[in-house]
């Protein structure tokens, strides 16, 4: 019998915390299915098809994993592909509270399905998507917390908030004698 497991969640956007499971979960399970969450109640910031693209970029090399959307139970999606396993990161005791009452009620809803916990490397134990999407309408930077791919991505949904934080910074760095001699100039 394969193990099958399914990573379920936004990825929006997808985080390295994000990648790090998933690249740990595929050594662990014959297949890893990382599921996208259609969600309508939410707003996200990026399409189902833009993470469902990121996310096949990122995982590429990853053979035995495989991207796919599901709306609706988790426990519904993970029977209707035969997995056996959820896979689940958390990164503070805020998170497994939550995780244990869903692993629990999932556990309810169908006994046969186990939930894995996985915690991410220290260095991503901080990051989230909610973070990561507010630390970019800011324009601040988010290298070294989202893949290349997303942080692209991210400029390029939010090139107006980028543009003007680094402006900001550029005229932070000039002396100011050469503010003054700008001021001069418009005035003239």
């Amino acid at each position: 019998m394969q193990r099958v497991a399914i990573y379920p969640g936004s990825f929006d956007p997808p985080t390295n915390g994000h990648l790090d499971l998933i690249e740990r979960g595929a050594k662990i399970f014959e297949e890893l299915v990382v599921a996208i969450l259609r969600n309508s109640e939410k707003s996200p910031m990026f399409s189902v098809a833009e993470r469902l693209e990121m996310l096949r970029q990122l995982t590429a090399d990853l053979k035995n994993v495989r991207i796919d959307t599901f709306d609706g139970l988790t426990v519904e999606y993970a029977k209707s592909i035969e997995a056996t396993c959820i896979l689940r990161g958390i990164r503070a005791i805020s998170d497994y509270e939550y995780e244990l009452q869903m692993a629990l009620m999932n556990r309810k809803l169908e006994p046969t399905l186990e939930t894995v916990f996985m915690m991410p490397a220290d260095k991503y134990s901080y990051v989230s998507s909610r973070l990561v999407r507010e630390v970019a309408q800011a324009g601040g930077p988010v290298k070294g917390l989202v893949p290349e791919i997303v942080e692209k991505k991210l400029r390029e949904k939010l090139e107006p908030a980028y543009r003007f934080h680094d402006e900001i910074h550029r005229v932070e760095q000039e002396s100011p004698a050469a503010r003054e001699k700008k001021k001069r100039k418009k005035r003239a």
